[in-house]
């Protein structure tokens, strides 16, 4: 009964999630009866058929996400009874639950076995599937069975179905750098994550991610390792067969696009070096070699993340200005001349609906704004299309800010820093829209940390590194 208890719970945050993201309008008739008493009037709204009740997860943390009440009358069904205006004297809880009349339809917050004792348990992994993940990590203590579920392929197959919101950003502030910061752009919320199987003596950075997976390099660009900051899954990869430890590049897709069928990494160096990992085959392999076409040496854009479009990856070059792309699938190099904007600095790549954009800080004597471009794909030049709003635009006025993507995959969070200012904002290209995001703040601490670095991340409970 627990468990049930707990499922009904579900169901109610599932109907917001539904009612929020298609706004369904069900063709219910409802009747209002007005009763009068001596003191005060109540009014009930009586709905045919019932509605199931759910509460704002937005509103609510991991630890008090659970806040929901049902009511469960005799009819069998659950209906939602709540008084526009209380009475004077409102009962405690404990003499409602028991049943005593309130001046309403005799109800009672106690399930009813008989109606949930038959709940088909192939629902339980549809529902479980479709909650906020930090509702997920909250229920996971309702019994063994839901603990498990992260093991079950038919639970991996339900969430494979859902469709991917919004990313979560995986960020290392710079104070902490052996732990990790993440925040959920949904709730607006920081999480600080404790991966205990990376080392604790070398500082390892996220550069790149899929599948609900991040790859870490470390500083000194030896060793690799992916992880699942949700559930922990972690694995280091095997040595690298080419010794190259300058700076490179790094990149990641999902094999045929279908999370749990493994996953491929590229790295590669200025110098035209390049090797590609595969899960499947848990090793490094060299396809082949650049074109002659290629410019070597590869003058990269360290500070522009890698964009992931199906299994083509794209690389920032600079002198020339233009976009490097390898084709994980065929192993085919392009490469493509675009010359940038004027006046942009800090500028890196981004990636929504398959279209590759940019991003960047456009700096005119002394005003700076960060703007947004989308290549266009006939005449290869980037065309703006948005920019930050003038009003926080002037905050930058006569400042020397510095900017680092932290998330390129349709909603971007952005670092804006100078002597003066630590600002991190969020950009959804969809919408347009520009939101700043909360200070990070470790726990049991008052300053807010800076964000070195960072990636976007699409959450899923059963990636497997």
């Amino acid at each position: 009964m627990e468990g049930l208890a707990m499922l009904k719970q579900l169901i109610g945050q599932l109907q917001q999630l539904l009612d929020s993201h298609h706004h369904s309008s069900s063709s219910s008739s409802s009747s209002s009866v007005l009763q009068q008493q001596s003191s005060h009037q109540t009014i009930f709204l009586q709905h045919h058929p019932p509605r199931w009740t759910s509460f704002d997860l937005e509103d609510s943390s991991v630890d008090d996400c659970c806040g929901l009440v049902m009511a469960a009358g005799k009819s069998h069904s659950f209906r939602m009874s709540e008084p526009l205006k209380p009475p004077p004297a409102k009962k405690p809880r404990r003499d409602r639950s028991r049943g005593k009349s309130s001046g309403r339809s005799s109800t009672s917050e106690v399930m009813e076995q008989e109606i949930w004792k038959d709940f088909p348990e192939d629902l339980f992994e549809a529902v479980i599937a479709r909650l906020p993940i930090a509702a997920f990590f909250r229920f996971r203590s309702v019994c063994r069975q839901w603990n498990s579920l992260l093991a079950s392929q038919s639970f991996s197959k339900q969430c494979a179905e859902v469709p991917q919101e919004n990313p979560w950003f995986y960020t290392i502030t710079h104070e902490n750098v052996n732990s990790g910061a993440m925040y959920d752009p949904s709730l607006k919320k920081w999480h600080h994550p404790s991966i205990s199987p990376l080392p604790t003596k070398l500082i390892v950075l996220p550069v790149a991610s899929a599948g609900g997976l991040v790859c870490f390099l470390d500083i000194g660009h030896r060793n690799f390792y992916v992880c699942n900051p949700l559930t922990q899954s972690f694995k280091e990869l095997p040595a690298r067969s080419v010794k190259v430890w300058s700076r490179v590049a790094v990149g990641m897709t999902v094999n045929r696009n279908s999370i749990g069928s493994g996953y491929k990494i590229l790295w590669v160096g200025c110098d035209g070096e390049y090797e590609v990992y595969d899960s499947v085959k848990n090793s490094w392999s060299r396809p082949g070699n650049m074109p002659g076409s290629m410019n070597l040496p590869l003058s990269l854009n360290f500070r522009s993340q890698t964009v992931s479009i199906d299994s083509t990856l794209y690389f920032m070059r600079s002198d020339p200005e233009g976009v490097v792309s390898y084709d994980m699938a065929t192993g085919v190099w392009k490469q493509y001349i675009i010359p940038a904007p004027l006046h942009l600095t800090d500028h890196t790549l981004a990636e929504y609906d398959g279209q590759i954009m940019l991003v960047g800080l456009l700096t005119k004597n002394a005003a700076t704004c960060v703007c947004i471009w989308e290549l266009q794909r006939m005449t290869l030049l980037w065309k703006e299309v948005d920019r930050m709003p003038n009003i926080w635009c002037l905050d930058f006025y006569g400042k020397h800010v510095r900017m680092t993507c932290l998330g390129n995959k349709g909603l971007l969070m952005l670092s804006l820093r100078s002597k003066q200012m630590n600002r991190l904002v969020t950009y959804n290209i969809a919408k347009k829209e520009w939101l700043k995001v909360p200070g990070c703040v470790v726990p049991n601490g008052k300053k807010r940390q800076w964000i070195a670095c960072g990636t976007a991340f699409h959450p899923c409970l059963t990636a497997v590194a």
